[in-house]
């Protein structure tokens, strides 16, 4: 069964950057996608960006062209690199994989955007 990781949260002022981490265990990690998804206080939990076993990615609106998703199999991680923060992209980040056993998810890292 894999097990998801996430880490790299923290507290950034508005136009910083972060670089989220999400590590597998299990030997399946790399043939299926993965997906970021966030959850802000009192929102529903929303996806952000997707990347596919060949590496094909998609994102959000609010965050296409500030974030980018990529993965490296040999380490069983996947990243989310995000730049150029808003406030509004303040929530806890969470990864995710719809395996044909069902969904796994991490455990969640805060992220926190504020002045």
């Amino acid at each position: 069964q894999v097990q998801l990781v996430e880490s790299g949260g923290g507290l950034v002022q508005p136009g910083g950057s972060l670089r989220l981490s999400c590590a597998a265990s299990g030997s399946i990690f790399k043939l299926y996608s993965v997906g970021w998804y966030r959850q802000a206080p009192g929102k529903q939990r929303v996806l952000v960006a997707k990347i596919t076993s060949g590496g094909s990615t998609n994102y959000a609106d609010s965050v296409k062209g500030r974030f980018t998703i990529s993965r490296d199999n040999a380490k069983n991680t996947v990243y989310l690199q995000m730049n150029s923060l808003k406030l509004e992209d303040t929530a806890v980040y969470y990864c995710n994989q719809n395996l044909l056993s069902g969904t796994v998810w991490g455990q969640g890292t805060q992220v926190t955007v504020s002045s």
